[in-house]
């Protein structure tokens, strides 16, 4: 009679994991790094929504052999000792997480689009032992370009196992009272350390293709309604603030969420704003979009028209008030489970 073989099992398969995922970053701020980055990035069918035979040409013949130079450049301005400044933050989030919530859990880190890969974090996880993870996307506002393709790309990793493990995800907290909360106290602490005051307090948010919002996207309406909330919620520090909306990084010829957040700029300082503050609530972390969008290039667009004072103020980060929120999602979700 032939010994069948030992199943595999997991090592102590009772142990919880927690995955962060984020979008994504190049490996270096290199036009070879970046030109493989976007390559994987642009080819998403969740992120450019036209036909592959359409837009293959256009990615590979086009795009791929112009944009690397000018991204590379951006990310080198922007670009730290401990890497992109997404990535940096994201690691430090993960860390501050596993301290918080301690040896009942077991905290990895993950990008959609580069590295680390989902299914490469997944398998440690399940190496050291975890049996039952929690999914958490770092996307306050649901998107189908952004939660559904990390969500597809999970989707992946688990066709390619024999043994997966039970798996929950972090929903989108547009509006959770903890997300606005943090949100409202870091900007607090942020306009009150300036040594000026803002007239205008710009939240921009990440652009999407207007006809997403026509497809059924939920992603404006939770933009604006993370703005109203949080507008709501600073109204009592600071009454004669006025908050405005708008979207940033749109790409190609297509219309995309208005208004944007560069004409919005432009068009403050001709008004005659002279002091703004700008906050991208829609980012858990740092990156290129803040940092060298925003931060970089917003403040020549205001002074150039004529603003006198700008700041861009840092996202949640891996700041007290951003790791208590997270925590608290984290720890909800994780409910039964921990």
């Amino acid at each position: 009679m032939s010994q069948l073989p030992d199943h595999p099992e997991f090592s102590g398969g009772n142990r919880v994991g927690v995955l962060l995922v984020n979008l994504g970053t190049p490996d270096a701020p290199t036009q070879t790094a970046v030109r493989r980055y976007l390559a994987e990035f642009l080819s998403d069918p969740r992120v450019v929504e036209i036909p592959a035979m359409v837009w293959k040409p256009i990615l590979h013949g086009v795009i791929l052999t112009t944009r690397p130079k000018p991204s590379a450049h951006a990310y080198r301005q922007v670009w730290t000792e401990a890497g992109s400044p997404l990535a940096a933050i994201t690691a430090a989030q993960a860390r501050q997480l596993q301290e918080r919530l301690g040896d009942a859990v077991n905290l990895r880190w993950a990008m959609r689009y580069g590295n680390p890969a989902i299914a490469q974090e997944l398998a440690k996880l399940q190496a050291e032992g975890c049996g039952r993870i929690l999914i958490a996307p770092l996307y306050p506002q649901y998107s189908a370009a952004t939660t559904a393709s990390a969500l597809d790309a999970l989707g992946d990793a688990l066709r390619a196992l024999r043994w997966q493990p039970a798996i929950r995800t972090l929903p989108a907290y547009h509006d959770d009272p903890a997300y606005i909360a943090a949100l409202a106290a870091d900007v607090t602490r942020q306009i009150k350390a300036l040594s000026f005051a803002p007239e205008v307090l710009l939240l921009s948010f990440h652009g999407m293709p207007e006809r997403t919002l026509h497809l059924g996207d939920p992603y404006h309406c939770q933009c604006r309604k993370t703005a109203r909330l949080l507008t709501e919620e600073l109204a009592p520090a600071f009454p004669a603030l006025r908050v405005e909306v708008s979207f940033q990084s749109r790409f190609g010829r297509a219309k995309w969420l208005e208004p944007y957040t560069d004409e919005v700029l432009a068009r403050e300082a001709r008004d005659g704003t002279r002091r703004l503050a700008i906050a991208a609530p829609g980012f858990a972390a740092d990156c290129l979009e803040t940092r060298e969008e925003l931060a970089i290039r917003g403040r020549e667009q205001f002074l150039a028209a004529g603003g006198a004072e700008f700041v861009a103020l840092d996202c949640l980060n891996d700041g007290e008030a951003g790791m208590a929120m997270l925590e608290a999602l984290v720890r909800r979700e994780l409910a039964g489970w921990v």
